[in-house]
């Protein structure tokens, strides 16, 4: 499917708090067991941004996480082998370092009974999704696209030049639903010169 849409600018969530120093550049990087809660989230959150982000694919941390507003994570949670990608949109005041409330559609997206009240997970930053301002503008593209089923995974497939004017972007999600998987692979063209978005494309594998 190929669209060619007017300018839409990257989503480019602010930061409104510093990294924690006591946290390495290595250890903001690596897997982490940690807990997780649910909420339906609010109107109004620390980060600027809406909890129904992406698809309501969001999540809050504790205020001396080492994870930041609009960084993206990899959720797992070990009782159903699930995994979702979320987006930081909130703080909650209290809450320890490895601790994240989950919107609820993602809680039990994972496969957890709301009832539980906390669960375990692991989490593991997305690099790839913040060092690439595109990969989250494709993410978003596609959660929207395709808004039944979850994003589980993603790969940086690079960048390549289209003609002086024009660079694309390209990367492979992978979605999941309750009855299958699908593979996607998400384009964006753009003039690197002003990040004018030329035409996106998103393709089943």
């Amino acid at each position: 499917m190929m669209y060619y849409y007017p300018y839409v600018p990257p989503v480019m969530a602010p930061v409104s708090y510093s990294m924690p120093r006591t946290f390495s550049a290595e250890a903001r990087q690596q897997t982490v067991q940690g807990q997780a809660t649910w909420t339906q989230g609010g109107p109004v959150t620390k980060c600027g941004m809406p909890w129904s982000a992406y698809q309501y694919m969001t999540a809050a941390v504790g205020e001396s996480s080492p994870y930041s507003c609009g960084q993206n994570l990899k959720i797992r949670y070990p009782v159903t082998g699930r995994e979702m990608i979320v987006t930081i949109v909130d703080q909650v005041a209290g809450y320890p370092p490895n601790r994240l409330n989950l919107q609820k559609r993602v809680f039990e997206a994972l496969g957890a009974d709301p009832a539980a009240g906390v669960i375990p997970i692991e989490i593991t930053p997305s690099p790839e999704l913040e060092e690439e301002r595109w990969g989250r503008y494709l993410l978003e593209i596609t959660q929207n696209a395709y808004p039944n089923y979850n994003v589980t995974n993603y790969q940086a497939l690079g960048t390549s030049e289209v003609n002086e004017n024009q660079t694309r972007a390209s990367y492979e999600f992978t979605l999941q639903s309750p009855q299958e998987t699908r593979k996607i692979q998400a384009s964006v063209t753009y003039n690197p010169e002003t990040d004018r978005v030329v035409s996106f494309d998103i393709q089943e594998m």
